[in-house]
């Protein structure tokens, strides 16, 4: 979990984009953004925009299933 600067309350650190990648192998290949947040620690909408940054590389793909959307690791394909 991100650290916060002790001036301005703000969070200095990053989540790593392996702990994103983990979380969804985690889920046996598909996890849907709550799960993800829940196990890197971050808030979902965090997560969420995480995730579409990660999509825009190629690293993960969605599938919307009903009401959710799902991830899944594109390098495990």
């Amino acid at each position: 979990m991100p650290g916060r600067d002790e001036d301005t309350g703000q969070y200095t650190g990053q989540y790593p984009t392996q702990d994103f990648l983990d979380a969804i192998n985690e889920q046996e290949g598909m996890a849907g953004t709550g799960e993800i947040a829940d196990r890197v620690g971050c808030a979902h909408d965090t997560a969420y925009k995480r995730l579409q940054v990660m999509e825009e590389k190629g690293l993960v793909t969605s599938q919307k299933v009903g009401n959710a959307l799902l991830w899944v690791n594109s390098q495990d394909k």
